[in-house]
């Protein structure tokens, strides 16, 4: 991957770290937010257009593939705004983040004919490793024990049952979801030669359409939110263009297998995040799961 090429994916690390933490602040408003945050990136990054490739080769490609991205994105907005509802940020973030690549690597190979090395396959298996290390970390204790069981054969008082942290099961989901965007969205772009900018703004514009329909009765919230939580929306429609505008850019140079995989050290960012302000469980554990994570994808882009 060429020098500009990673700069590019790093700086869409640092912007997608920062717009997840806005996301996860927020996350229990649902359709309300994310029809707001679909409407500031549209409005802030429309003006960009001309000045970034305008439409691009293609105006029925750049419809057809932005219309089947924005389906891919709520989908994925829903499935990770969902996620935050019911596990901690860490854990789904890290999850999300580190299964995402993986896939999006074997679909890249599958799909877009791109070469995938025995490093590569050993990355992915590493990537799976800190996933599951996220998973152990967060474990939680039952609330009681099973009243089915005979008095005799109950668990030791002070001795609860543990389970994995729910965000872990919303965090593969997520993750699918990426790999489903991201092979799109690389065959779309370099199949009609779109631009990076008028594709995401596109997407966004499709994506109100979308997000207006499930709506329904919440239509009343829709000023509350704005009112409430202004800043966040802008930072919103900021920061998530931005993070996979640059993504895009990337894909145009490099393989898909690479970048996928190297834009996530965000997990890191989040993690630390998560554990130092949210206090989410320990610090160390979290950097330990997260290095392991990062370590994998460093395989996958050898």
């Amino acid at each position: 991957m060429s020098t500009t090429a990673l700069l590019l994916v790093f700086a869409a690390a640092v912007c997608h770290a920062g717009w997840n933490v806005v996301a996860h602040g927020v996350s229990r408003l649902g359709a309300p937010f994310l029809w707001w945050g679909a409407v500031a990136s549209t409005v802030l990054w429309l003006p960009v257009v001309p000045f970034t490739g305008g439409l691009g080769a293609s105006v029925g490609g750049l419809a057809v593939g932005a219309g089947v991205s924005a389906v891919l994105h709520v989908v994925y907005m829903t499935v990770l705004q969902r996620g935050y509802a019911v596990g901690t940020l860490s854990t789904v973030y890290a999850t999300a983040r580190g299964s995402g690549p993986a896939v999006s690597a074997g679909l890249a190979v599958l799909l877009l004919g791109e070469q995938l090395s025995a490093t590569a396959v050993v990355g992915i298996a590493v990537v799976v490793a800190g996933v599951v290390a996220t998973g152990l970390i967060d474990r939680r204790p039952s609330a009681s024990p099973s009243p089915r069981l005979p008095d005799a054969v109950q668990p030791t008082p002070g001795r609860s049952r543990r389970r994995l942290d729910p965000g872990i099961a919303w965090g593969l989901l997520t993750g699918l979801a990426i790999a489903s965007y991201t092979i799109w969205d690389a065959h779309a772009l370099r199949t009609w030669g779109l631009s990076p900018v008028s594709f995401m703004v596109g997407v966004t514009l499709a994506e109100i359409a979308f997000y207006s329909a499930t709506l329904g009765r919440r239509h009343g919230e829709v000023v509350a939110v704005a009112r409430a939580h202004w800043p966040r929306v802008l930072a919103f429609g900021v920061l998530s263009p931005l993070s996979y505008i640059l993504v895009l850019t990337a894909i145009q140079t490099a393989p898909v297998a690479l970048v996928a995989p190297a834009r996530e050290t965000s997990v890191v960012m989040v993690a630390v995040f998560g554990a130092l302000v949210l206090r989410e469980g320990s610090l160390v554990k979290r950097l330990a799961a997260s290095v392991v994570v990062l370590g994998g994808i460093a395989l996958l882009a050898l």
